[in-house]
């Protein structure tokens, strides 16, 4: 299955999202886990002492729902949230937030011109990577952005590696996802770009790869619970504490499509028991 290239990915993610930005948060809101599903990959960080002194960044953060689950695993911490799309913006500015949060227009591949300069005591970017052209060097720079140490967390959809994962992806997203927003918001492209980028995007052990190849290391990854059971994740990394070190190669993710999934999930980088 591969879907041929639509009007969004010619005309640009961002435009495409200012033009949803209204009623973005009543869609994503009827998907059963999905603030859920974000607080729990900001938990899996593990960042101390509730954020305690930590500077924290949030790259691709919409209408600010990723935002508030990184504020919830770390409510003391400073939060700097960063999106391309105005109008989503605009949305998220609208909540209520802590004066430690704010937020900042800037482009993901290329954060410093937007004086997004670090050092970030953890980066968190919720269903960004599909979306960007150059996925290597968004890499290198959050790696750059991070303190020695420092974690980073991908939560993203990744179903290129399961025949079962893209069939479930497909028939939630003809069935549910699309009719939904053809009735709540008028127009169908962005969720069909939505169910196009998922299916295209890189499987497991391919991501996996590309963060250890920017430098990464401690790499695994874990799956969520309900529908989305291989089909959401959480890829977790860290900046090497020794900037001299050698960075590790992941280790093999060995997936079993069957299996029941615990509340915290599933920890996909080493066989179930």
């Amino acid at each position: 299955m591969t879907p041929k290239p639509g009007p969004i990915e010619r005309g640009g993610v961002a435009r495409s999202f200012d033009a949803h930005a209204r009623t973005y948060d009543k869609l994503v809101g009827s998907n059963p886990g999905y603030h859920e599903h974000l607080r729990l990959s900001t938990k899996r960080m593990g960042l101390p002492d509730r954020g305690a002194g930590l500077r924290l960044l949030d790259v691709g953060c919409g209408t600010g729902a990723s935002t508030a689950a990184l504020l919830d695993a770390a409510p003391e911490a400073e939060i700097t949230a960063v999106d391309a799309s105005h109008e989503m913006l605009a949305q998220a500015t609208r909540k209520t937030w802590p004066r430690t949060v704010r937020f900042v227009r800037g482009n993901a591949e290329n954060l410093a011109m937007s004086g997004i300069v670090g050092p970030y005591d953890g980066i968190f970017a919720a269903y960004l990577l599909r979306n960007l052209v150059h996925r290597d060097a968004a890499l290198r720079q959050f790696h750059r952005l991070l303190r020695p140490g420092a974690p980073l967390a991908i939560h993203e959809y990744s179903v290129r590696d399961s025949l079962r994962s893209r069939v479930v992806w497909t028939s939630v997203c003809w069935g549910v996802i699309i009719p939904m927003a053809r009735i709540r918001a008028g127009s169908t492209d962005l969720y069909r770009y939505l169910w196009r980028s998922a299916l295209q995007f890189d499987g497991i052990q391919a991501l996996s790869k590309r963060l250890a190849s920017a430098g990464f290391e401690d790499i695994r990854v874990q799956t969520v619970p309900g529908w989305q059971q291989h089909i959401v994740h959480t890829f977790l990394g860290r900046r090497p504490a020794d900037p001299a070190g050698a960075t590790a190669m992941p280790a093999e993710a060995h997936v079993d499509p069957e299996a029941a999934t615990p509340a915290d999930g599933i920890d996909m980088t080493k066989p179930p028991a």
